[in-house]
């Protein structure tokens, strides 16, 4: 009788795993969300405010090298891969020197803002 009732018991969890489909489960989006049109606006030579304004704040700034900002964007679905994206923007004398990461830095970055 306790091989059955465990027979039956080991059958009623294994079900478990048929109705995982059906399970509703969340996105979970973490870090900055940036797309290619927020990248556009950046320029050489803008102060971190101005970063700050168009970008929203860095996920993290590197604790060695104060002047490299780093924005991540990270999605978790319920269903799917994984998706990731990043920028980081590197700084020099408190302006913005370059751009690194998944995005492609338009031609425009390379004229500066004239005040």
């Amino acid at each position: 009788m306790r091989i059955i009732t465990a027979f039956a018991f080991a059958l009623l969890l294994s079900a478990c795993a048929v109705f995982d489909p059906l399970v509703y489960k969340i996105d979970i989006p973490q870090g900055n969300y940036i797309e290619q049109q927020d990248v556009d606006r950046l320029r050489i030579g803008m102060s971190k405010e101005q970063v700050r304004y168009v970008l929203g704040s860095p996920v993290s700034e590197n604790a060695f090298r104060a002047d490299d900002w780093h924005y991540v964007y990270h999605l978790k679905p319920g269903r799917g891969s994984i998706y990731q994206r990043n920028l980081t923007v590197h700084f020099e004398y408190g302006t913005v020197a370059r751009l690194s990461g998944d995005f492609e830095v338009p031609e425009a970055f390379y004229t500066p803002l004239e005040n």
